[in-house]
């Protein structure tokens, strides 16, 4: 990559792991996946904050996407890609601040659906000029920006829009300003650079291990101001379990096989894999995740706080149907990436997408259980799944792990 001194863009080589930089964004990621989980959770977890929530989480996400095939390209902490990485998380983290006005601005200072329209253009336009500079001594690449430009400008610009509507006329924008931006992305063409298949996939590994914290510290947040006791200390490791279990489902042998078939792939084909099973397939995961941060908040605060609920007290509305739907959303789209990237469906695919139908159907029980019950009863049906695979997919588990069947 030839650039001057003043720039000195560095190539990310084949083998290059996630830099300390790119961590450091994503903790403004992190600050941002919990403004969502409030929004969701405001208003007593309404359905209206869940759709807001859900499509912020989808802008936000974009964001995010960008830097991380940015980084795949340079370094992203040498020269000027480094400078330009730090105005992108001056920007995005101001749009983290402005979620809870996103929608609906609050009285007195700035127009926070304002603020946040800008926030995103200005992450946005990080990233192409910062491309632009990449692409110097790329003219395919180049031609793929400018095929880029136009959907980028048109989310950014309905957004924008959106910032002087209010109710169903501003969520129509939103949905508009998200559906030009990510079918422009789709069908823009597989121009794209992807120099390293290992860092892609840790850089999506990370981001789903940030957004599985982000449901640790929701269960935190939901007795911070509690008196410590057995429902609480019985719930947090109930709600660490879930989360953990999301973990293993995703990590014990799903990355590895998905990251070992797009390094086998070549050209146009890399990129529509690293495209369709990470940038758009990773998005269910997250979203399942923050819907679980929604519901494991309600289901803590349930636990401790004696003087506004009893143990025996079930969760109901919003918060019911994103505990259960959440962890569903999530095993769906890992059944979908991993069936994407490796080409096969298998029958550990087809388990999961199996436990996300029971989850979604056992959601009316659930209604009928104390809050902690209906965790229990999430607790035990994840565990049941990742048991099943680990033990009755031993040998197929063993050749992805460790490369060879057990001897």
């Amino acid at each position: 990559m030839n650039t001057s001194r003043h720039v000195r863009l560095q190539a990310t080589e084949e083998r290059s792991s996630v830099s300390p930089l790119e961590l450091f964004f994503d903790l403004v990621f992190v600050f941002a996946l919990t403004g969502v989980t409030e929004l969701m959770a405001g208003d007593g977890g309404s359905a209206r904050n869940l759709v807001r929530g859900l499509l912020a989480m989808a802008v936000l996400w974009w964001c995010w996407i960008g830097y991380a095939w940015l980084g795949n390209v340079i370094r992203a902490d040498e020269g000027f890609a480094r400078v330009s990485l730090f105005f992108a998380m001056g920007a995005m983290f101001v749009v983290a601040i402005t979620i809870p006005e996103a929608f609906e601005d609050i009285a007195g200072g700035l127009s926070g659906p304002v603020v946040f329209a800008v926030g995103y253009f200005f992450v946005r336009l990080m990233h192409l000029v910062t491309f632009w500079l990449v692409s110097a001594d790329d003219p395919q690449l180049r031609r793929q920006l400018l095929r880029f430009v136009p959907s980028m400008a048109t989310g950014t610009t309905l957004l924008l829009v959106a910032s002087q509507l209010t109710g169903a006329a501003q969520t129509a924008m939103w949905v508009a300003a998200l559906v030009g931006d990510y079918l422009g992305t789709l069908f823009g063409g597989e121009g794209w650079r992807l120099n390293s298949p290992s860092h892609f996939a840790e850089r999506h590994g990370l981001i789903v291990i940030i957004a599985l914290g982000e449901s640790i510290v929701s269960i935190g947040v939901g007795v911070a101001n509690l008196p410590v006791s057995w429902p609480i200390i019985l719930g947090s490791m109930l709600g660490l379990a879930v989360s953990g279990l999301l973990w293993w489902a995703y990590f014990d042998t799903t990355t590895l096989a998905a990251e070992r078939a797009l390094a086998a792939a070549t050209g146009e084909r890399q990129i529509r894999l690293a495209r369709g099973g990470y940038s758009f397939l990773h998005l269910p995961l997250v979203i399942g995740i923050v819907l679980l941060s929604v519901g494991l908040k309600k289901v803590l605060n349930y636990a401790g706080d004696g003087s506004s609920h009893s143990l025996t007290e079930p969760l109901h509305g919003t918060p019911l149907v994103a505990l259960f739907a959440g962890p569903a959303v999530y095993l769906l789209g890992l059944a979908a990436f991993k069936a994407y990237v490796t080409a096969t469906m298998g029958p550990v695919n087809a388990l999961r997408v199996a436990t996300a139908a029971v989850l979604l159907l056992l959601i009316p029980l659930a209604g009928q259980l104390p809050a902690l019950a209906a965790l229990g009863l999430l607790a035990a049906v994840l565990l049941a799944l990742v048991t099943y695979e680990t033990l009755g997919f031993a040998d197929h588990r063993e050749e992805i792990r460790h490369g060879a069947h057990p001897a």
